[in-house]
């Protein structure tokens, strides 16, 4: 069942590090559609998207790994443009099911989760460039979970019993009751994707770091290009963790957690990189993230971020970017549980800055 619309087009400028790209989707800026940001919200479905590529390429959800490392080998091989189909399995990689009970939390180990549907290794891609992400299609599956881990969450100390709800879900849902006049809207997304680390120990898929990772960003829905830094030949890109629905923060530490199916595209920008963190767009703005041990640091790192946005693709003083940031950048906390770091995004609109 499609629950969020809307294709990235109209993306003609790229500026990143030191090197300016003009490259374009094969639309127009006025024909964007109206998906992507906030507006791409689960009750918009079907409104204004565009045709979702055929896939060439299929990964099963048993094709997976769940550490971050150059050390593990691909299990497919493309070009750049190389659109793929991969089913996501929920993060507790089926230690709980839709017959589990608050007691199964007792036995839920964290050493197998966040199952990774990849690596995949993408031809051309070299330490220096940007691998484009674009999520053209996503499909929630029928049931999904979410939990209080005693140990785990923003209030740990304070909510230290067990907890579990599952839920199910029906062709074309956009919404789950809760409770009596209380329903969740439903925006799924990969709560991790990266490329892999440029290191041979095999670390753990918890925090977000530089590759990408455990991002928890709810904007990294159906529509949006997401950028990630080259580290290894090949990029080894790999998603997963999916979430059927987040709010900012994931504040108790897990989502409604449940299988996806996931249609993307892999794109090698060359000599666009390094960045410090992912940036992703949607048609109606641009944004930077920023990780660190507190929220703090975070957002500094994400402003700064944004700042070095700013005067590499408008041609601004470092000054007037900073003052632009401050009268239409928007900061927004992603993620606060995921030790050792926190995720912030900052983001600007395309109706200041245009395409």
């Amino acid at each position: 069942m499609r629950v969020a619309a809307g294709a990235v087009c109209g993306i003609p400028v790229l500026a990143l590090a030191f090197t300016t790209l003009a490259f374009t989707t094969g639309c127009t800026p006025g024909d964007a559609p109206g998906g992507g940001g906030d507006s791409a919200t689960a009750d918009a479905a079907g409104e204004g998207g565009s045709e979702t590529p055929a896939p060439q390429h299929t990964l099963t959800a048993d094709q997976t790994h769940n550490r971050w490392s150059r050390a593990i080998p691909p299990i497919l091989t493309v070009q750049s443009g190389a659109v793929i189909e991969a089913w996501l399995e929920e993060a507790s990689d089926q230690q709980l099911t839709r017959e589990s009970t608050v007691e199964d939390l007792a036995t839920l180990s964290f050493d197998p989760i966040h199952p990774l549907t990849g690596p995949v290794y993408v031809e051309g891609a070299e330490p220096g460039d940007l691998l484009a992400v674009t999520l053209h299609e996503i499909e929630l599956g029928d049931w999904g979970w979410v939990a209080n881990v005693p140990g785990f969450g923003f209030l740990a100390d304070r909510f230290p019993d067990p907890y579990l709800r599952i839920f199910e879900f029906e062709p074309g849902d956009t919404s789950v009751g809760f409770a009596p006049g209380i329903r969740i809207p439903l925006r799924p997304f990969p709560g991790v994707m990266g490329v892999a680390p440029d290191t041979d120990s095999m670390l753990v898929t918890i925090p977000p770091r530089q590759n990408g990772g455990n991002m928890d960003d709810r904007d990294l829905v159906e529509g949006t290009t997401v950028y990630f830094p080259v580290l290894v030949e090949g990029a080894l890109f790999s998603l997963g963790d999916p979430h059927i629905a987040q709010g900012d923060g994931e504040v108790g530490g897990t989502a409604i957690e449940g299988p996806l199916r996931v249609v993307y595209e892999l794109e090698v920008i060359k000599g666009a990189g390094p960045i410090p963190s992912p940036h992703y767009e949607t048609d109606e703005f641009y944004a930077v993230t920023g990780f660190a041990p507190t929220i703090d640091e975070a957002a500094r790192n994400a402003v700064e971020a944004m700042i070095d946005y700013l005067v590499n693709s408008r041609d601004l003083s470092r000054a007037d970017a900073y003052a632009l940031a401050s009268m239409a950048g928007d900061l927004k906390i992603s993620e606060v549980v995921d030790v050792p770091n926190m995720l912030v995004a900052m983001r600007i609109s395309k109706d200041v800055i245009g395409n």
